[in-house]
């Protein structure tokens, strides 16, 4: 598997790329690049990894990335349904390390576990962020720098507990986007730690401490983690039972079930559905 340092075609003639992304599927794996990113989910829901954090997310999203996070978003797909962002990603060093743009290096900074803004704050900048791929280069510099400016004023939450300013060896970026992969495809089932480890040929051992190293947890609490994200996306968007969700997200024991989803939800399936459903 090629080493996941996605390269992104910046320059000296350019350094700002804006795009729209729509397809059945979020492609890229868990990656870094050595660019910033802003990603606004216009249509998906799934799964969102960002450096140890790993936590669903949903239509409306406004997540900033300091360069060389890791980072994937892993989408529950639809037949009918595209996912859908807008994307921008822009090279260190093009705004100018002034007084005036203090705030802005400060949301940078944070930016290195990542950031995601509350909805309703930036609601009124949405626009105008879906808008930056349609602007030629010189009115989407200065548009990106007012609308980082904005955000800079706006209420965020840090979502990795660990920060990421320096390189990851490649081979550590393959390993995790070949786990990833790997969970996404088998979470329905029992995964054993030793295939785990043989997937990414490394003793059982030595996987467990590079999981570890990499992620701030265990493999398995990870993988439970994960389960719930999806157990909790199944309550809210199907009618399904507690306990056919349960089993399909790869839980042999119901209460084992239950007590991983307070752990980790704070409520039981039941009372989490309703109030979901009621709002």
């Amino acid at each position: 598997m090629k080493p996941v340092l996605e390269k992104i075609p910046l320059g000296n003639h350019q350094t700002i790329s804006a795009f729209r992304y729509a397809k059945p599927k979020f492609e890229t794996p868990w990656h870094f690049h050595p660019q910033h990113e802003l990603t606004y989910i216009d249509d998906s829901i799934g799964t969102k990894f960002i450096g140890d954090y790993v936590g669903s997310y949903e239509p409306g999203e406004l997540v900033l990335l300091r360069s060389n996070l890791p980072h994937c978003w892993k989408n529950q797909t639809s037949a009918d349904r595209l996912s859908q962002s807008t994307v921008i990603q822009w090279n260190k060093g093009i705004f100018a390390r002034v007084p005036e743009l203090d705030a802005l290096f400060s949301m940078l900074k944070k930016a290195s576990r990542g950031v995601l803004f509350v909805p309703e704050e930036v609601a009124p900048l949405i626009p105008r962020i879906q808008a930056l791929p349609l602007l030629p280069a010189p009115a989407l510099y200065t548009e990106l720098l007012t609308i980082l400016l904005a955000l800079a004023n706006c209420k965020q939450q840090t979502l990795s507990t660990a920060s990421f300013t320096q390189d990851l060896p490649s081979a550590y970026n393959s390993r995790m986007a070949q786990i990833h992969d790997f969970v996404e495809a088998n979470f329905h089932r029992k995964i054993y730690l030793k295939e785990m480890a043989t997937l990414v040929n490394m003793s059982e051992q030595s996987f467990s401490r590079f999981f570890k190293k990499m992620m701030g947890r265990p493999f398995f609490t990870f993988l439970n983690e994960y389960r719930i994200n999806i157990a909790s996306r199944l309550l809210i968007d199907t009618d399904q039972s507690v306990a056919e969700i349960g089993y399909s997200c790869g839980y042999e024991s119901l209460p084992f079930f239950h007590k991983q989803f307070n752990k980790f939800k704070g409520s039981s399936p039941s009372r989490y559905r309703r109030r979901y459903w009621v709002e």
